[in-house]
């Protein structure tokens, strides 16, 4: 595990909460010189520790009313289905997230969607019909209690 200085622990912490801080801000916030925080700012992206910013949008704002999980099991290991699966989930807009699961199920999707009509074409003419696909189980999402999240960094501290 890399080892992270104090600064560079709160200055991670800091972006997370607002990736838009100018550097002058985020040094000051952190007690360090506008300089030393830009070089450590710098590295931290170099090293694919800061992989990058976005805005983060409200889906419902947007129209996407419907959002799910929905776990999928394939009927095959062995036969490249697993490929053919991850290759047509990256390519589907409606699919935020995919995970690769343990359990009964092979894959985790986050999946979101203007009706629940949309879903149900998702899920019954675009899903299950891909080839090596065994069965799905979706689960509506009720209420966003917390998240997009953060990543953990009390770890770091110990």
């Amino acid at each position: 595990m890399p080892q992270f200085d104090d600064f560079e622990i709160k200055m991670l912490d800091i972006l997370q909460r607002d990736g838009r801080k100018p550097v002058s801000e985020l040094a000051q916030e952190i007690g360090l010189s506008t300089t030393p925080c830009a070089r450590r700012f710098e590295a931290l992206q170099e090293a694919g520790i800061i992989k990058g910013f976005a805005a983060v949008l409200s889906r419902r704002a947007v129209g996407l009313m419907v959002e799910v999980f929905i776990e999928v099991r394939l009927v095959s290991h062995s036969d490249g289905s697993p490929e053919t699966f991850i290759a047509a989930v990256q390519r589907m807009d409606e699919v935020s997230s995919c995970w690769t699961m343990t359990g009964e199920h092979d894959f985790l999707l986050h999946v979101m969607v203007p009706s629940v009509d949309e879903l149900n074409a998702f899920v019954m003419h675009r899903l299950m019909r891909l080839a090596g696909v065994r069965d799905v189980h979706t689960q509506l999402v009720l209420q966003n209690i917390k998240g997009p999240g953060h990543v953990p960094l009390a770890h770091l501290r110990r």
